[in-house]
């Protein structure tokens, strides 16, 4: 673990599973590289744990936000742990594959406050491919995580996610970026339902019920038919986007600082 300021601002712990996809790998790694860089410049801690145990009561009220990098907790202690420090007024963002919840996998959707109440995303319905930039539009205008954004503005490449749920219907999600007409078609295939052709596409938002940031955002696009070499090599960053990595500072800023009555 690694604090970076004698006397930070705030302070972040970053959960993290980092054994699955390649691409969640890869952005994980990149992750915990850029994120104690910016801890530096903005004067908050930045801690990490891949151990799942450490998602307690007495673990966590030592933070006052926690990142789900690229998973989510799976036993009930741990579930309840999270459920309670959120309700008590503690701050989440988490990235891509953190809501991902997709009955007869090995992530089925069987939290409901999480995934119905707490994202208001319900469960995964299907995705793009091959990950591609997208053009995305602000939403949020009035939300201190968009300032200093333009109205719309070139992702870095990903996987971007479709869900069950329509969550401009949801009166306590406020969807901070979405998907632009002018990126359509987006996604490569091969198969048909991998591009998207039209439809209204949210990738970050808020629930004014809580102090949380869901960013979609989180999957490197990967040498995964060794093209180049053997070594499955990223080909894609995340991070390496000024406009996506305002965003993201934006709403970590936001969180570390607010109070859950101003959010």
């Amino acid at each position: 673990m690694h604090a970076q300021h004698k006397s930070p601002c705030f302070k972040v712990i970053a959960f993290f599973t980092g054994k699955n996809d390649l691409a969640h790998v890869s952005y994980v790694q990149e992750a915990n590289k850029w994120f104690p860089k910016m801890a530096k410049t903005y004067h908050f801690s930045y801690d990490t744990t891949s151990n799942w145990h450490n998602l307690n009561q007495k673990f966590l009220s030592r933070y006052q936000v926690v990142l789900f990098l690229d998973t989510r907790p799976e036993s009930t202690e741990q579930r309840a742990a999270f459920e309670g420090y959120m309700k008590s007024g503690g701050a989440w963002m988490g990235f891509h594959f953190a809501a991902f919840a997709l009955n007869n996998s090995a992530y089925p959707q069987n939290w409901d406050w999480y995934h119905q109440e707490f994202l208001g995303s319900g469960e995964y319905v299907s995705n793009t491919w091959r990950p591609t930039s997208a053009i995305l539009s602000v939403e949020g205008t009035h939300n201190a995580a968009t300032k200093h954004l333009p109205k719309t503005f070139k992702s870095s490449p990903n996987e971007w996610y479709r869900w069950q749920n329509d969550l401009c219907q949801n009166p306590n999600i406020k969807i901070l970026l979405a998907i632009d007409s002018s990126s359509f078609p987006l996604g490569t295939g091969p198969k048909p339902s991998e591009i998207w052709n039209s439809g209204y596409y949210p990738v970050a938002w808020t629930n004014k019920k809580y102090r949380m940031v869901y960013v979609n955002m989180g999957h490197n696009d990967m040498d995964y038919e060794h093209k180049y070499d053997n070594t499955n090599r990223t080909l894609s960053y995340t991070f390496n986007n000024k406009e996506q990595n305002q965003f993201i500072i934006n709403a970590l800023l936001w969180l570390g600082t607010s109070s859950k009555s101003n959010n």
